[in-house]
């Protein structure tokens, strides 16, 4: 797994607004025009916005005249989706596996102790 590129997705979903803006670009493609009608912001806070979901790969842009058409990037879309699968279940890739793990050794603790300390 790419830990890098998965923050970098994450950090980018991670701004109410952003996912507003996904969860609008989930019914197609729409023009910044029609994005900014929804918006209570400016046009540069608009291009903040898609600049960062670009630069993680979640948005695709295609420029028609004066203005910039955006959709979602459909093939990293199914690659974020496997990913949250991925990450949320014990498969081969896991780092679970490549982590040697120890015993828990709780000497000058009670065994009751010692069990709460490791749930």
């Amino acid at each position: 797994m790419d830990y890098e590129l998965t923050a970098k997705v994450f950090k980018a979903l991670g701004d109410p607004k952003r996912v507003q803006i996904v969860d609008m670009l989930s019914c197609g493609e729409m023009c910044a025009c029609d994005l900014l009608e929804r918006f209570n912001f400016t046009q540069p806070t608009l291009s903040h916005h898609m600049k960062v979901l670009i630069n993680a790969g979640i948005v695709q842009t295609r420029k028609k005249g004066t203005w910039h058409n955006y959709s979602l990037n459909e093939e990293n879309m199914k690659f974020l989706s496997n990913l949250i699968q991925n990450l949320i279940q014990n498969t081969e890739e896991c780092r679970c596996h490549t982590i040697e793990k120890s015993d828990c050794s709780c000497s000058n603790e009670s065994k009751e102790t010692c069990d709460a300390i490791n749930q």
